[in-house]
């Protein structure tokens, strides 16, 4: 059971741990509960946070007991890590909207089977709502001494720029208290997270020292970047989320295909499970063949079948290969062709009668009105992978797809769309 640790290792995900030694030996004696917390501070989890999930997700496939903690009252306060300013708060309405979002979310990546590794998900607000204002500080509270806890980075950070409130100061008291109030009710002794909850791990470690006299780990997961620098999980568009109404599974799948070949090797050992001999034979391939992208397709399809399913991916698969001419976009479902035209260059018209030229350059996938009459005149312009001969051509409405859509092409490479609003 001690194996979790070097794998980990070796996909390069740790950033910091109280006492390594101490917790290969606790690791070496059987199984642990290990715990990691998600608050609901949006209405889904996002990549970012599945690289801690999945942290979790690994901890109970090497025998352990994971929880997974919804923070529901911890989501009513906003956490100041890593934020320049105060957050501002929801109302209990929206965070427990959010906080059923996303238990659904983490459920779908633990195993509830009976047994001795079986996963229990929770709320932190079922301790918190019934603690008194007088009882937290009595019996919580005292336990902090606050030169301490200005020393903490998500506080120090503030400290020089505009502050932050009581309210915010308090967080890492509550994150605290989960470590405690788990560890008494569940014999939890592991809190994993990212990089930037180590002050508020860390309490909960000092916490449970002051308080049980018990002694309790923390393990965190290194910040995942990019190598040309942008951040990580971030499209033009925002966040990359793993619920599909707000990143849509062809929109997912494409981000992973994407990656650059310096970053997928390194992508591949974070969010798959494939084993280290076949994540070097990948490797391989983007140093050998890096035209094939195998290596790509590989973190697609995994990835995507993790969060999705299998039967998104192979929509997915369908709708590359039909925009690009090798299938049918007739047999694409109206969704998957919506989502496959918002990733490209595309325009929405009010109603049918602008011309194929009109509207390739209104997309923007020609430069001009002259470049798509040279891309029809050179034989490079297609619809609905049908090529179009005759520059004065209107589409009607026998070429829209699923009564709303046009797919232009220019060239093998270069895509288009067109919604008819009306």
């Amino acid at each position: 059971m001690t194996d979790i640790l070097e794998d980990l290792e070796w996909r390069d995900v740790l950033a910091q741990s109280t006492d390594a030694d101490a917790l290969r030996a606790a690791l070496a004696e059987g199984p642990i509960t290990v715990y990691s917390g998600f608050d609901p501070t949006a209405p889904s989890l996002h990549v970012g946070n599945l690289a801690t999930l999945l942290i979790l997700t690994r901890f109970q496939r090497a025998g352990h007991r994971p929880i997974g903690l919804v923070g529901g009252a911890t989501g009513l306060i906003g956490d100041p890590s890593g934020r320049s300013t105060e957050r501002s708060l929801n109302s209990t309405e929206v965070v427990a909207e959010w906080v059923a979002r996303i238990r659904v979310q983490v459920e779908k990546f633990l195993s509830f089977e009976p047994g001795p590794t079986s996963a229990k998900l929770v709320s932190n607000l079922d301790w918190t709502a019934e603690l008194s204002a007088i009882d937290f500080l009595r019996d919580i509270g005292k336990h902090f001494p606050v030169n301490r806890m200005l020393a903490r980075e998500s506080v120090s950070a503030r400290l020089g720029g505009e502050g932050l409130s009581y309210t915010e100061f308090s967080y890492q008291i509550l994150q605290a208290n989960d470590y405690l109030e788990l560890y008494r009710r569940h014999g939890c002794t592991l809190q994993v997270g990212g990089s930037d909850q180590w002050g508020n791990i860390t309490a909960g470690v000092d916490l449970i020292r002051r308080v049980e006299r018990g002694h309790a780990h923390a393990l965190t997961g290194k910040l995942i970047t990019k190598a040309d620098g942008t951040k990580f999980g971030k499209t033009a568009g925002g966040a990359i989320w793993l619920d599909p109404a707000l990143t849509s599974p062809y929109a997912f799948y494409q981000y992973w295909l994407n990656a650059d070949d310096r970053d997928v090797v390194r992508f591949l050992k974070v969010f798959t499970f494939r084993s280290r001999e076949e994540i070097e034979v990948l490797e391989k391939s983007v140093a050998e063949r890096p035209a094939a992208r195998e290596a790509q397709r590989a973190l697609a399809e995994d990835l995507t079948t993790l969060v999705h399913g299998a039967d998104e991916v192979a929509r997915a698969l369908a709708a590359s290969r039909a925009l690009f001419g090798q299938g049918s976009l007739e047999e694409l479902d109206e969704r998957t062709l919506e989502s496959a035209l918002s990733e490209v260059a595309h325009t929405t018209v009010p109603a049918l009668g602008a011309s194929f030229v009109d509207l390739m350059a209104d997309s923007g996938l020609a430069q001009s009105k002259s470049a798509a009459r040279r891309a029809v005149k050179e034989g490079g312009a297609y619809l609905n992978n049908v090529k179009i001969v005759d520059e004065a051509y209107v589409p009607g409405p026998d070429d829209l797809l699923r009564g709303r859509f046009l797919v232009l092409r220019h060239g093998k490479r270069s895509i288009g769309g067109v919604e008819v609003a009306s």
